[in-house]
């Protein structure tokens, strides 16, 4: 499986339009639409992307749900009524729309910031701040990614 690494600061201009990084782009490449699927994060003041697949992924088990509770619906909602599907083009570019740029405070950059089977877009202030936080948390929780050698035994 292809992931989303690394961090890419990027100019978004007035119409909204930025250039994807090409590393992301490849992964993306790799799935069943020509661009990318965004939303606003109900987790950081951010902007949450995907490919379809993922999408698909959330929606698979957001259907395992009951359809008439309180937690379908408000996946429904947070994630799938407020995704847009938005297409490359020619030059690898998409374009955000002005209320997902708004509501996660970006103006004329935006960081793409890649976490494996997704990536965000942040303002770069904002991910500046986000970023010295989850290092210092990262190298205070260090120990529990301790990682298991084949032979049972802890690295």
């Amino acid at each position: 499986m292809a992931l989303f690494l690394s961090t890419f600061e990027k100019q978004i201009d007035k119409k909204g339009r930025v250039s994807v990084p090409p590393s992301f782009r490849a992964v993306l490449a790799a799935q069943n639409f020509n661009g990318m699927v965004a939303y606003s994060s109900f987790v950081h003041p951010c902007i949450e992307a995907c490919g379809m697949e993922r999408l698909e992924k959330l929606y698979a088990r957001i259907e395992t749900l009951d359809p008439y509770s309180e937690e379908h619906d408000a996946f429904t909602t947070a994630i799938l009524a407020g995704s847009v599907q938005l297409a490359f083009d020619s030059e690898g570019r998409v374009v955000i729309p002005e209320g997902l740029l708004k509501a996660a405070g970006i103006a004329a950059n935006g960081v793409f910031v890649g976490k494996g089977a997704t990536f965000e877009i942040w303002a770069p202030e904002a991910f500046a701040k986000h970023q010295a936080a989850a290092r210092e948390l990262a190298l205070k929780k260090r120990l529990s990614l301790k990682a298991e050698l084949p032979t049972g035994g802890a690295a």
